[in-house]
């Protein structure tokens, strides 16, 4: 037996066309079996790591990748479109142009994935209550931003945490359904801020402190189509089967 109940908002939504660099913030979302379209299409590879388990180069080594700010050149087909990218000094470069490259680092590659380049899974949420309390765990004023969501949502309750509970089962939000897979480890990236790209220690240390180094949720697509900001979120849990008696 299947149980709804609305849970929140969608209050803010996110696409990040190449891994590590600034997000495009959006009104409206086209969400496939890959995740937001044109979300993390591109990404650069660090030299002499093609063949490893990671090999991209992200915020933990250039913290200055948030300054590099790409778009899509047409945005009603995002997963056709060019991509620009607005470098730190006011120059628009190709994604593809050998000097955006070359100006990460000696050696640095580029890789186009159609399907994402993704650490655990296409989707990432987060709600507003977790980065609330996790600013007030930190002493700090901390944006949602510093954490790389696609879907941020206002809770319609105050439980902390709220996320961490819908964990195994969906999400509706608009026209698309998300099953929520599993919490969402950090690392040192989210010491970064996205503004500043100044890092501070205390971040990840609270995480670590208050929530076992999770913040967020991960999550699969389960039904593709669009989602608005604005929408209201459904949760939906599956209830156990009772067994038959064998009478």
């Amino acid at each position: 037996m299947n149980e709804a109940r609305v849970v929140g908002r969608v209050a803010e939504l996110w696409r990040y066309p190449v891994k590590s660099m600034a997000g495009e913030r959006l009104v409206v979302a086209d969400v496939s079996w890959h995740g937001v379209a044109g979300d993390r299409r591109w990404a650069f590879v660090r030299p002499g790591l093609v063949r490893s388990d990671f090999p991209w180069l992200t915020i933990r080594e250039r913290s200055d990748m948030a300054r590099y700010r790409p778009r899509l050149a047409d945005p009603d087909r995002p997963d056709r479109s060019r991509t620009v990218v607005a470098a730190p000094d006011g120059r628009e470069l190709d994604i593809t142009d050998p000097a955006l490259a070359e100006e990460l680092g000696a050696g640095v590659t580029l890789i186009k994935q159609n399907r994402g380049v993704f650490d655990a899974a296409p989707l990432s949420l987060i709600t507003t209550r977790t980065v609330g309390d996790l600013s007030a765990a930190a002493g700090l004023d901390l944006e949602t931003l510093r954490f790389r969501p696609n879907i941020v949502v206002e809770p319609a309750g105050d439980e902390p945490f709220p996320e961490d509970a819908w964990v195994g089962s969906v999400l509706r939000m608009g026209g698309i359904a998300m099953r929520v897979d599993r919490r969402d480890e950090r690392c040192v990236v989210v010491n970064v801020d996205p503004r500043t790209t100044e890092r501070d220690a205390r971040v990840l240390r609270s995480i670590a402190r208050e929530r076992d180094t999770c913040a967020g949720v991960y999550g699969s697509t389960v039904i593709p189509g669009r989602v608005l900001v604005g929408d209201s979120v459904t949760l939906e849990t599956v209830s156990p089967r009772t067994p038959r008696s064998s009478a």
